[in-house]
């Protein structure tokens, strides 16, 4: 038995091969825009699109564990996903910076013979950079393809003045959630190592 991920993410690969797990790669192919435009700007949104990258690997993975994860930043009451442009980066950072909000990871984990659906919340407490390290930092393409515009274990982590929660959910997968759902299918971390 194997985990598979079903993403593509560098930060959610990290995060299992630093704890002992070498995970099987398989990006889903999943239109998150169709699915965000169903099922709203709830917070929900996220493990209804963990769910759907989950379910979209699952069936050529029989008797492994797939892990499907989506993350949203909820700031003044509003989810916020991938900025994609240096433009929406730099006008993101300028509405966050000095601002606390809610780092919100949905996961769908589907084992051998049930699924595990749950979510991490931890609130992350923006620090205050200059108009020009947003710009560099919008510019050095790191924060693209994250959720909040910001990683927490790369160059982000400069901006970052603290969170209150689980820190491998900010960076895109948590190890306690992971941890509960293979218990609930009856299996030791330790055995994956």
């Amino acid at each position: 038995m194997r985990i598979v991920l079903a993403s593509g993410s560098p930060s959610r690969k990290q995060i299992l091969e630093q704890a002992g797990i070498r995970p099987h790669i398989h990006p889903a192919d999943v239109d998150e825009d169709t699915l965000i435009a169903r099922y709203g700007s709830e917070p929900m949104v996220v493990e209804k699109l963990a769910q759907a990258k989950a379910e979209a690997v699952a069936a050529h993975y029989p008797g492994d564990v797939v892990i499907g994860c989506d993350s949203m930043l909820l700031l003044d009451g509003e989810l916020q996903g991938k900025p994609h442009t240096v433009d929406n980066t730099i006008a993101r950072w300028q509405q966050q910076r000095g601002k606390r909000a809610e780092l919100i990871t949905g996961h769908h984990i589907i084992g051998p013979e049930r699924t595990y659906t749950g979510t991490s919340r931890t609130t992350v407490y923006f620090g205050t950079p200059t108009d020009a390290d947003i710009a560099a930092y919008a510019r050095s393409g790191e924060p693209l393809k994250c959720a909040g515009a910001f990683t927490l274990e790369a160059m982000g982590g400069w901006f970052i003045d603290r969170i209150d929660g689980d820190p491998s959910s900010v960076i895109g997968l948590s190890l306690p959630l992971v941890r509960q759902a293979l218990y609930d299918f009856g299996i030791n971390v330790s055995e994956l190592w």
